[in-house]
């Protein structure tokens, strides 16, 4: 039962279609799934005017379960959780969906992973199950949903597996982003791509992708900027800042920074460090849009390539060697394996590709959230896009 009102909405570049948003071009969906193999599916679970939420649930590739990708995380600020970090860092292997939900519903996500697992992939006749430490991460939507309710289920986490598309990414009150608030106007769910020309190892030309999808729920309205313009400060001169949360008798901070959840693709070839600073790079596109990092902020990015696919190994730890056809002894025979990478010296144009394609996708996130009424009646009212058309415009 959705609680949304307000004028229709859009994304950033077709309300502001002069805006910069960096140099390097968006893909044709201009969405994470313009990252070959990338599947993604959105949920809200909304059963009646107290709750708002929902999951995100993104697929490295369809065959997840066969093939690991190459991962890295970077903790911005760490007030906040992404399950299966540590032993992502410590392999720098990615070898699970990524579900991004509410801090009450981890424990949710992270059994409708592994109950997928069990359920589709147990190996018949085996004593040897696949071996899966689910990615789950979360922000906090207790403002405008009830937490107490648990309303995420596994078997939402199960649909989103199953159900998981190449289609567009959907934005604003959808999925884990249901309930979310960012710059303390209505955020949620957002996404952008870039288009970065490079070469491959046989020297020819090629077109590499990156996409982001963001889970967007932390800031002040006062440190807003829309394409390098000060729109929250230009708000709150005007005296148009509406109240919202954290803002009583029209005081001037809100109680709370809250989080951000960013997931970087790419079918670029990036081993795991490079993948690392690739999500670093993230938070150069979150302080372009005004956000800081707060103390009690949960702002975790992870980044993960598409390009090189490594076989997922079982809890026997019995896979077979790379290209040999016979069994690792144990895990204690080092047997070798071909990957691709890129140079470290030409990946400059996927930095800035993340950062741009991050802020883009923090600004699609607030363009499209609508206005939401929730928990205990209380309101987060959508950017005004006219009055930020307006603004900024003015000052391009």
């Amino acid at each position: 039962m959705p609680q949304t009102t307000g004028p229709r909405r859009d994304r950033i570049r077709a309300v502001i279609p002069d805006v910069y948003l960096g140099r390097w071009p968006p893909g044709r969906l201009n969405s994470m799934t313009d990252v070959p193999g990338v599947l993604v599916h959105t949920q809200s679970i909304e059963p009646d005017s107290q709750v708002h939420t929902g999951v995100t649930t993104i697929l490295p590739r369809r065959d997840w379960y066969q093939h690991s990708s190459f991962a890295g995380v970077f903790r911005f600020n760490g007030c906040g959780e992404m399950t299966g970090s540590h032993w992502l860092s410590e392999t720098g292997l990615l070898s699970s969906p990524v579900v991004i939900t509410a801090t009450s519903s981890v424990g949710e996500g992270y059994r409708g992973v592994t109950a997928y697992a069990y359920r589709r992939h147990r190996e018949r006749g085996s004593d040897v199950d696949l071996f899966v430490l689910p990615v789950v991460a979360e922000t906090y939507d207790g403002f405008l949903s009830d937490p107490a309710r648990f309303a995420v289920t596994p078997e939402h986490v199960i649909e989103g597996i199953e159900g998981a598309t190449s289609d567009a990414v959907r934005e604003g009150n959808t999925g884990g982003g249901t309930g979310m608030i960012c710059h303390r106007f209505k955020g949620g769910t957002g996404s952008s791509s870039r288009l970065v020309r490079g070469y491959g190892t046989d020297g020819q030309p090629v077109d590499y992708t990156v996409g982001v999808l963001v889970q967007a729920n932390y800031g002040v309205s006062e440190t807003l900027r829309i394409g390098g313009v000060p729109v929250g400060r230009i708000l709150q001169q005007e005296g148009k800042l509406p109240a919202g949360p954290g803002r009583e008798a029209g005081a001037a901070e809100p109680r709370k920074d809250g989080s951000i959840i960013i997931v970087v693709a790419t079918d670029a070839p990036l081993i795991p460090i490079q993948l690392q600073r690739l999500a670093a790079r993230a938070t150069v596109g979150l302080a372009k849009v005004g956000g800081y990092g707060s103390n009690n902020s949960g702002d975790i990015f992870l980044a993960f390539s598409t390009a090189n696919k490594v076989p997922f190994a079982d809890a026997s730890m019995e896979s077979p060697a790379a290209g040999a056809g016979v069994a690792v002894d144990g895990g204690y025979a080092p047997a070798a394996r071909v990957v691709t990478m890129s140079d470290n010296d030409t990946i400059n144009g996927l930095f800035e590709a993340a950062a741009d394609a991050t802020e883009e996708a923090i600004y699609n996130a607030m363009f499209m959230a609508e206005s939401m009424t929730g928990y205990k009646g209380r309101h987060v009212p959508a950017l005004d896009l006219d009055e930020v058309k307006r603004i900024v415009e003015s000052r391009l």
